[in-house]
This record gives C-alpha cells, structure tokens and sequence, in this order.
C-alpha cells in the first residue's frame, strides 16, 4: 500500500489546482460544525495542521492568530493567496505535520480537519498535536473514520488498499487514535454521510 510522506506531498501537489472545487463545498458545513464547537477566546493562537488550500480560514474568528501548515508547497502557495483576499495575517508554512517546527505548549488550539486518516502515522500526528497545545488546550478534530465499536471487516480493508493510495484511509478509529495519544473527548457528532464522518473536540487529558 502506498502511504507515505513522500507519496502524499507528490499528489496533493497534483490535487492543489483543482482541490477546492471537490472540497470546498463538500465539506463547507462540516467544518463549520467542527469549528463551532470550540471555546474561542480573543486572542487565542491557532495552528490549522494540514490545512490544504486554507478553506478553513473563512470560519475562524478574526480576533485569533491564525498559524497553517501543510506538507505540499503549492497548497500553502494557495492558502496564502486566500488569507491574502479575506484580508487575513495567516503565518501559512511547508511543514510535515508529523514533525512540526513549533516549540512546546504554544498553541491554544490546534485544527486537523481531514488529516488523521491521510497520515501515514497518524499517532505521530497527535503526538505533535499534544505537544504544541498549551495545557487546557483544544485539539479540533474532523474526517472519516471506521465506528470505534469494531475494526474494520475484510472488504472495507481490502477497499483500502486503493483507497488510501489515491485518496484516504478508511479503517481508522477516533477514539483509540485519540485517547492512545494522551487526549480526552469532550465532544463527538456526526457531521457528514451518516456518522462516516465525525467532528471531535479534545484536551490533554
């Protein structure tokens, strides 16, 4: 199975020029809901890991510092373009999320919209999540996952193997990913396609 870092900043390069118009609507009332179940404050610092072409940006509060990532340079080429027309002063970076240059405890809040089940160590991910968000912190969490209640049956693993090359993985589970990597789930709905996809809010636990 291809999924890796190398393979995954080649294609989203590739996706980068026609990714809004499969994205940006599909998932616009998904990452509202996401993001309206975080506790904003004036002022807070925010990291948008894997924030692709920056469709997230629109539904931030403006009175938050606004730092994003994303492993392939021409994303953050467009998310930059986008902060710029919504007149937003977004820090827009190339990082590895599984590496992130940012000091501990930074971070009032920490965004990983449609990441986790693309990773390819997704426990890495949140390692780096926890590490970066300040105590009390905020990990905003949304993407497709397989029901916590069982893994994932034959088909749906066979299924993956083309799936998670050109696209997703789709035998993750939030919650052993999530509480495995230190955090506790304040928050958990169903956004999109049934409960397919899921928004979650959690805090170092």
């Amino acid at each position: 199975m291809i999924n890796t870092t190398a393979w995954n900043r080649i294609r989203y390069g590739l996706y980068a020029p026609i990714y809004d118009l499969v994205a940006d609507r599909t998932f616009r009332r998904a990452r509202q809901l996401s993001l309206d179940a975080v506790a904003w404050q004036p002022g807070m610092r925010v990291l948008l890991v894997g924030a692709g072409t920056g469709l997230d940006l629109p539904w931030l509060p403006c009175d938050v510092e606004v730092h994003a990532t994303d492993l392939s340079p021409r994303m953050v080429g467009r998310m930059q373009e986008r902060a710029e027309q919504l007149g937003r002063n977004a820090t827009c970076r190339v990082m590895d999320a599984e590496a992130l240059d940012y000091p501990d405890a930074h971070f009032d809040v920490v965004v990983m919209h449609l990441i986790l089940a693309v990773m390819p160590r997704p426990e890495r991910g949140l390692a780096e999540a926890r590490r970066v968000l300040a105590p009390g912190g905020q990990l905003c969490v949304m993407d497709k996952f397989q029901c916590d209640e069982r893994p994932a049956g034959l088909l749906r693993r066979l299924l993956n193997v083309a799936t998670s090359a050109v696209a997703t993985d789709i035998t993750r589970q939030a919650r052993p990913l999530l509480e495995q990597a230190g955090f506790a789930i304040e928050r958990d709905r169903p956004v999109m396609l049934g409960s397919l996809f899921r928004a979650l809010l959690a805090r170092p636990a």
